[in-house]
């Protein structure tokens, strides 16, 4: 048994029959054969820089200078091309000016060189010009395979192998952080700061123009790296927000990723037409997109190092409850205002703890969180007042403080401190004041597994990053409850969009918008049009007194702003009264065409809370959505959240619970509570709206009035982009939405129907199901290997499998139509990280095997792989699997032996 990423204990690994891949970027990061083209010797170059750090360094690979100026570079010869160098060159560092780059990356390709890193500046951070050529490069590497680091980078180390293809003074040290950065004079400055506190990495890297090799590469590549346990950047751009999210997703499961984002304020931002986008930056849009996909976001650069230690050595909490012990007042009310100030919370020790505390502390212990144990404390004083807290169900961690009062022994307490060292998931941090004096004690407790944090604030601030991680992390793997789509009418949606869309408008009238949300089954308030005085008073007999009269308007965006809002109407003269007022109010703001009439709606009379939920569009991440406190203060109060679609039952839940006004939601001082899931229900099909019908530009349902009777939408706006924004040019959503154009059914020979559709979240007990339905020899055939059932029904493999990246993964499953809701059999296809390739696998239960569903279901993903732009894709399969290889051969594919004979490929190529 090994821990997952949430601590938990979990099965070994389930492995698939997969062919075993050279990493793309190997070349790169691991290189035998260096070229330095644009070596040289003259003083203060960085040719000269970068050749002496690979040729007076401990790196054990061939190194040639490239330079048709000189025979010669110290004392090794140098060639005029890398073409002329008589080796085949794994990584060309390229040095040279940006002019003649393009040139010089022909050259390599020419040359059949399988990475180059382009160390050289003048390219688009000069302007136009340096574009042009990025885009020459970008084409040439592009048709040939070869991978670019860079340009204008500072470069790329791997210590452990003595690679230092970098302009720096120094060589990193050896250690097990992967470092990746887009500024390349943070790069180095980082480097001396690790220097001075002894860090050592894995691998270091700075990427930047990242004209080819991006974030998602570079996370593929640190995740796969056996000598990498922690990712840390430095990011001042995303880059291509769905590859940067699912590469994010997938090696978070099993390795920290620790960021530090330039850019924490916005000055730039406008205010959209709707709150919403008034609401939403960019910054909090990037939060939202971390805390997603599992990435934990730091704000100095000292934190990034202190989280990397901190989570290598200790377990991550399961809550926000923090006890601090110390012998010193002070520090401890700095730590704690630093917790509760970033959100955590004081323990709140039992009752069973203060007696045992009580028992042998001196009478004036503080009697309380903070355990202020006294100046005096001594090492046997620490150590027990530590078993007693550390012992406490009501915290999640432990912070010890040292300060130093003369009499105490720093290091005799650090002693006495070390078994405590691993308390089953609760982490213990220390923060030993004092300086010199108190070394020996704080160096104790690093190398007995206790991290130290300099300062007891900053201790806390490492206590919430922990937290806050853990909860993105449990997100990954916590089962969504199925939402069911019963009421949803898409044709519908699609009917109104459109229809705005061909009358020239982009901004669709209350009734259409409240029209839209119905048609996504979120409930909304009955609203009749009016289009005079008269026609209003008959809408509102009809619906009965009082009513809301509102302005009905495809030009005037609030219409509450503009005096287009009548409440309480409650008699026949009230609601011609009405009409005439916001009629003028109308005209005056807007002009004749701003007004089209009234709309009239019953006044809803329950008492409840007015929340808002909304959407708008990230220049980074497209569509993004908020749920928050509503009304028309919204944006004084504030009190939102975002999340990014499309969302499940659970992230739904998380999305609400990061507000302030969830709490009043759950019941607050003897008020009922309102209906959470259904609350659940409607952020999930607003969801669901802005991924699939992708003309919505911007929404707000404001408010969404919560009471324990029932939700309904009071009111609604939706602005649409512009008829002239093609449907290739529609912003797309970060995460891949559930690709609804694979699902269909399909009949056996003898008549048994069967839905086969992409594999969901929430299909995890199917799934647990279905693998207990498995014979021995159909797992056999499926992982060529025996893999126990526990393994293949744990929790964290099942969840993997279900919570797929459609963009890089699809899964098709079928259920049989008659009978209760089972999965039969289970086909994947999986991308390549690197080219158009993608692997395919498939497993039919015993039951239904020899009907031809396995076939159908290969054919189905040879149509997802046409339609996904796959180039090629391949299976890996035991030769005396002769059942699959029929079905490969007659549906068109090739086999061809592996070097190990028990083993065939199949592959086809589209």
């Amino acid at each position: 048994m090994q821990p997952d990423a949430t601590g938990s204990q979990i099965a070994e690994p389930v492995h698939d029959v997969t062919r075993v891949r050279a990493q793309p970027l190997a070349a790169i990061f691991e290189p035998k054969t260096v070229a330095v083209i644009g070596a040289t010797e003259r003083d203060a170059s960085v040719g000269r820089r970068v050749f002496e750090n690979l040729v007076t360094g401990t790196f054990a690979g061939e190194v040639f200078p490239v330079n048709p100026a000189h025979a010669a570079i110290f004392g090794k010869t140098a060639y005029p091309s890398v073409g002329a160098v008589p080796a085949r060159i794994d990584v060309a560092i390229i040095v040279t000016p940006a002019a003649g780059v393009p040139a010089v990356v022909e050259e390599c390709v020419g040359a059949g060189v399988r990475g180059a890193i382009i160390i050289s500046a003048g390219f688009r951070e000069v302007g136009a010009a340096g574009a042009q050529l990025e885009q020459q490069i970008l084409a040439t590497v592009r048709a040939s395979g070869m991978r670019v680091v860079g340009p204008n980078c500072f470069g790329v180390m791997s210590p452990g192998i003595g690679f230092n293809a970098t302009f720096a003074r120094a060589p990193a040290r050896p250690g097990t952080l992967g470092f990746a950065s887009q500024s390349g004079a943070l790069g180095s400055a980082i480097l001396d700061w690790s220097l001075d506190q002894d860090f050592g990495f894995s691998r270091f890297v700075s990427v930047g123009s990242m004209l080819d090799v991006g974030w998602a590469d570079i996370l593929y590549y640190l995740g796969d790296d056996p000598q990498t346990k922690s990712i840390i950047a430095y990011m001042e751009s995303v880059g291509d927000a769905r590859s940067f999210m699912s590469a994010a997703r997938e090696v978070a499961l099993v390795k920290p990723i620790i960021v530090i984002k330039a850019g924490r304020s916005d000055a730039g931002a406008k205010a959209a037409a709707s709150h919403t986008g008034a609401l939403t930056g960019s910054d909090a849009v990037l939060d939202a997109a971390f805390a997603r996909c599992g990435v934990l976001r730091v704000d100095t650069i000292e934190d990034v190092f202190l989280m990397s230690e901190v989570l290598a050595r200790q377990p991550r909490p399961r809550g926000k409850r923090l006890a601090i012990l110390t012998n010193a007042g002070g520090p401890a009310v700095l730590a704690a205002d630093a917790l509760v100030q970033g959100g955590g919370e004081m323990a709140v020790l039992g009752a069973a703890t203060m007696a045992r505390l009580s028992s042998f502390l001196p009478p004036a212990w503080s009697h309380g969180d903070p355990v202020d144990i006294l100046g005096d404390a001594d090492g046997e004083r620490y150590a027990s007042a530590m078993a007693a807290v550390s012992a406490d169900d009501a915290s999640d961690g432990v912070l010890v403080i040292f300060a130093p009062q003369g009499i105490s022994d720093s290091d005799d307490i650090a002693a006495r401190l070390a078994p405590f060292a691993r308390v089953p998931n609760k982490p213990v941090l220390a923060s030993w004041l004092g300086g010199a004096g108190s070394s020996a004690g704080d160096q104790r407790l690093r190398k007995e597994g206790i991290p130290t944090v300099p300062y007891p604030d900053a201790a806390s601030r490492m206590f919430n990053y922990m937290w806050r991680y853990d909860d993105a992390l449990r997100s990954l793997y916590e089962t969504p409850v199925e939402q069911e789509e019963a009421g949803i009418d898409r044709a519908r949606a699609k009917e109104i969009i459109a229809s705005a869309t061909g009358a020239g408008r982009t901004l669709l009238a209350e009734i259409e918008a409240k029209s839209l949300f119905a048609a996504y089954g979120i409930p909304t308030v009955p609203t009749l049009l009016a289009a005079s005085a008269q026609d209003a008073v008959r809408a509102a007999r009809s619906l009965g007194f009082p009513v809301a009269v509102k302005l009905h308007s495809h030009v005037l965006t609030h219409k509450s702003d503009v005096g287009g809002v009548v409440l309480d109407v409650a008699h026949d003269a009230d609601v011609v009264a009405a009409f005439t007022r916001i009629e003028q109010a109308a005209r005056k703001a807007g002009g004749a065409a701003a007004f089209e009439g009234v709309t009239v709606q019953p006044m809803i009379t329950r008492e409840g809370y007015e929340l808002i939920v909304g959407s708008s569009v990230d220049a980074q991440f497209g569509p993004v959505l908020l749920f928050g406190l509503g009304g028309t203060l919204v944006e004084v109060f504030q009190d939102s959240a975002l999340g990014l679609p499309p969302l499940t039952s659970t992230l739904a839940r998380q999305l609400m619970e990061r507000t302030k006004i969830f709490r009043a939601l759950e019941g607050l001082r003897g008020r009922a509570p309102v209906d959470i899931a259904a609350l659940e229900r409607v952020l999930v099909n607003v969801s669901r709206l802005v991924g699939e019908q992708r003309r919505v530009k911007e929404l707000d349902i404001n408010p969404l009035l919560a009471s324990p009777s029932g939700l309904v939408a009071l009111d609604a706006r939706v602005v649409l982009h512009d008829a002239s924004v093609p449907d290739s040019a529609l912003p797309k959503a970060a995460i891949r939405p559930y690709p609804r154009q694979y699902e269909g059914r399909w009949s056996a020979a003898d008549g048994t129907g069967f839905t086969i559709r992409p594999i969901r979240p929430d299909d995890e007990t199917l799934l647990q199901r279905f693998h207990e339905t498995l014979s021995e020899s159909s797992v056999y055939r499926r992982y060529a290997h025996v893999v126990r059932l526990d393994q293949r029904v744990s929790h964290s493999h099942l969840i993997r499998s279900c919570f797929i990246d459609y963009d890089r993964e699809m899964a098709l499953v079928a259920l049989p139509e008659a009978g209760g809701p089972a999965i039969v059999a289970v086909g994947r296809l999986i991308k390549s990280h690197e080219g158009d390739e993608a692997e395919f696998a498939l497993v039919v239960t015993d039951e239904v095997q020899r009907h031809g569903l396995g076939r159908e279901l290969l054919r189905r993903l040879i149509d997802v792989g046409r339609a996904e732009g796959v180039g090629r894709i391949v299976g890996h399969i035991l030769a005396d699997n002769s059942a699959m290889l029929h079905v490969c051969k007659e549906l068109g594919f090739t086999t061809a032996f592996e070097a190990d004979a028990s083993m065939l490929d199949a592959y086809i190529d589209l």
